[in-house]
């Protein structure tokens, strides 16, 4: 059986991730990366900041709300990602089927506890009001929505208080693919989403795949992009069930390979060792694909670091690399008005690394020319606590 080192993981990461030879566009990189993590909007443009040259705001808006090329769905573990447009009957099928159905099932729950007697008719007839408002084509947030569909307000328990059902109704049509994110009604790095329909945004409703044909396609853009990795980190990634991933391997004919520390991973049957590249230097976002590509990921990380760098979810903050590992972390300035990125390092990287990040940090400060990025996923070294 083929044995993959820490090392040759960390090297197929950078040549595959564009940290350094480049993707050649926005469409090319969102391909290359599976998806991109989309939950906090400015991910999507810091992601691709690090990865295609030159990019512009401008550009990435472009083609995400002119061209449609690639398109914001609701998916894997009720996660916002970027999909190129080709993956979504995939992502539909499966991952995102699943969440839909999680979704309805604890929406009927909650009404149910309200007293409401066919909770399942009601979410129906609340999401034919809704797409009903959506036909005009016409863009329109959530609360924009409720002037017409004024059931979104309907309150349901949720922990020691209540909430109103208008975002999960949204979330489950989202997941079911019937409505789309469309253009982002507030500054791009923040999240405040105009809805409309699948139809409109993308001309006709994508067609979802079968579930078990679905996970194998998530599954092989997984491997290529990802692998190789175990088990554990497909199911946590795709948020899906052990013997959804097992079928899925076993059907695009995924081989397995020995890792570091005596674990099996598993790459695509015609996957080829990458050359080793030069050192590099990367600045990644809270959320970057790179950083949540991965359960298991001691192969780019200190595990001391971890309770720093993550949450208890799992969900990474800003993030510095150098060589494919984890580093440190990149903030702004909160004292100064021109909200220059700053680096939070460990001291013992040496020169060379501590340079090439700098350089990066300049690059970084530049491009965003004094836009502040609130960060909903600050790590706790983003608030302050040092690497030990």
């Amino acid at each position: 059986m083929l044995h993959i080192s820490d090392a040759e993981r960390r090297d197929r990461l950078v040549s595959r991730h564009g940290l350094v030879r480049r993707f050649d566009t926005i469409e090319a990189a969102v391909r290359g990366m599976t998806v991109l993590h989309a939950t906090e909007a400015a991910t999507v443009h810091l992601s691709l900041w690090a990865r295609v040259a030159g990019v512009t705001v401008a550009e990435i808006e472009r083609i995400l709300y002119d061209e449609r090329s690639v398109v914001k769905q609701l998916a894997m573990r009720r996660t916002l990602f970027v999909f190129p447009r080709d993956l979504l009957p995939a992502a539909l099928g499966s991952a995102a089927s699943r969440v839909a159905k999680q979704q309805r099932g604890q929406l009927m729950k909650d009404l149910a506890a309200t007293g409401i007697t066919t909770p399942e008719k009601w979410i129906d007839e609340i999401a034919g009001a809704v797409l009903g408002v959506l036909a005009d084509g016409t863009a329109r947030t959530t609360s924009e929505i409720r002037e017409h569909v004024p059931e979104l307000g309907y309150m349901r328990p949720s922990g020691p208080g209540e909430l109103p059902v208008g975002p999960v109704v949204m979330a489950m049509l989202s997941a079911e693919g019937r409505v789309l994110r469309a253009v982002n009604a507030g500054h791009w790095r923040l999240n405040k989403p105009a809805w409309t329909s699948a139809e409109h945004w993308l001309g006709q409703r994508p067609t979802a795949l079968e579930e078990s044909e679905g996970y194998a396609e998530l599954v092989r853009c997984w491997l290529g992009t990802f692998g190789p990795g175990t088990e554990a980190d497909i199911v946590w990634w795709l948020g899906a069930t052990k013997t959804a991933v097992r079928r899925a391997l076993a059907t695009v004919e995924a081989v397995e390979v020995t890792l570091d520390g005596g674990g099996t991973g598993w790459v695509l049957p015609d996957d080829t060792q990458e050359e080793r590249p030069e050192p590099w230097a990367a600045l990644l976002p809270s959320l970057d694909p790179t950083v949540m590509g991965w359960k298991e990921r001691d192969f780019y990380l200190d595990p001391a670091d971890k309770p720093y760098l993550f949450d208890s979810n799992g969900n990474a903050g800003n993030t510095a690399w150098w060589n494919g590992r984890i580093v440190g972390c990149w903030l702004q300035d909160a004292e100064d008005p021109a909200a220059p990125v700053r680096l939070v390092i460990h001291d013992n990287v040496g020169r060379q690394a501590h340079q090439a990040l700098e350089a990066e940090a300049d690059r970084l400060t530049t491009w965003l020319d004094g836009v502040r990025i609130t960060n909903v996923y600050a790590s706790p070294q983003m608030r302050g606590l040092r690497l030990p």
